[in-house]
């Protein structure tokens, strides 16, 4: 029998990331039990997508080392978050006076996290990283979905510096402003946060799995090519379960200004609820052992913020702890997880 091809696809959330990275580092931790002290998750998926934060989580976890192996670990990429979340959310006193709550011009300056960015990228290219990826955007000027992918980047027209494809996949609105960027052939894009139409980036994942050549691009002819649902392993994480209740009250006169927040928070959920609603029910149409194939990570928040960037230290600290205590709740799903990755790595 072929080997599954195993997706693991990360949700935006901005600093909410840190949940995912929590969750991630358990997984990765009982895979150096089962198999490798050494292991590194990266090494084991062979389909990473991520939206927003997800994007530039699945960029570091698809960073190669000089064996041509992951070279981060999961604590790597939680300290790089929990570390610098601070520097690339932070708003000076100035910037908060003028541009109250963001609403004449971007809420967080883009300097910090490009700084942030080149530090930890440099001048790495796409089509470097372990394996194939799909890394989400959006082209305000062309009006279409953009997608990066590392297993097509080795034509030089879809080739971008990762971190460009960072910056892109993070420039939520009214958060940062948009990325311009080019491609290492030179055509430049207008991009915004992938989130605004796939803030759960699982659905596309599998859309990009039936098209590629697993057997070639991973040089394992265990691998099935063009994969069906049945041919998967999917680890969809969530950021945080953030369920606001908004009243008819409340609502029934708001104008423009009002409705904004509520509804950026509305269409997030919605997209992330709808896509694990038909990977669902598509995974519900096979027999009793593919079925079980398909696993949707949502933590609760708890006493964390649902705030995108909130990069506090308390806040940062409750981030933590709900991961945490996800994490302790499902520990028998997570080592299911782990020992599925092994036997299909």
């Amino acid at each position: 029998m072929k080997k599954k091809i195993r997706i693991l696809s990360l949700d935006g959330g901005g600093i909410r990331g840190i949940i995912t990275c929590v969750i991630l580092k358990y997984i990765e931790e009982e895979l150096q039990k089962i198999d490798h002290p050494n292991a590194r998750i990266g090494d084991y998926f062979d389909l990473v997508a991520g939206t927003s934060t997800g994007g530039l989580i699945a960029s570091i976890l698809l960073c190669p080392g000089n064996d041509g192996k992951a070279k981060f670990s999961v604590q790597e990429a939680l300290d790089l978050y929990s570390k610098n979340g601070e520097t690339i959310f932070s708003v000076s006193f100035w910037e908060h006076m003028f541009n109250i709550f963001g609403l004449f011009n971007e809420k967080i300056s883009r300097r910090n996290l490009e700084k942030q960015l080149e530090q930890v990228f440099g001048t790495l290219q796409l089509k470097d990283l372990v394996k194939p990826s799909l890394i989400t955007a959006y082209d305000i000027f062309d009006r279409r979905a953009k997608f990066f992918t590392s297993h097509e980047a080795k034509a030089s027209l879809e080739n971008f510096y990762v971190k460009d494809v960072c910056r892109a996949t993070s420039a939520a609105p009214t958060y940062f402003e948009p990325a311009k960027i080019k491609s290492l052939y030179g055509q430049e894009f207008t991009l915004i946060d992938g989130g605004v139409f796939a803030n759960n980036p699982s659905l596309c994942a599998f859309t990009e799995a039936r098209k590629i050549r697993f057997s070639e691009i991973l040089n394992d002819p265990e691998k099935p090519d063009h994969p069906n649902i049945n041919d998967l392993i999917l680890v969809s994480i969530g950021t945080g379960e953030v369920l606001k209740s908004y009243t008819f009250e409340k609502f029934e006169n708001a104008g423009k200004l009002k409705w904004i927040g509520p509804l950026i928070d509305i269409l997030l959920s919605a997209n992330a609820e709808t896509v694990d609603y038909h990977l669902g029910k598509m995974f519900d149409s096979l027999g009793k052992r593919n079925r079980q194939n398909y696993y949707r990570l949502v933590p609760n928040l708890g006493k964390a913020s649902p705030d995108m960037d909130n990069s506090g230290e308390k806040n940062i600290y409750e981030l933590i702890q709900a991961g945490l205590a996800f994490v302790d709740k499902n520990r028998d799903l997570l080592a299911d997880i782990a020992k599925k990755l092994v036997r299909n790595k």
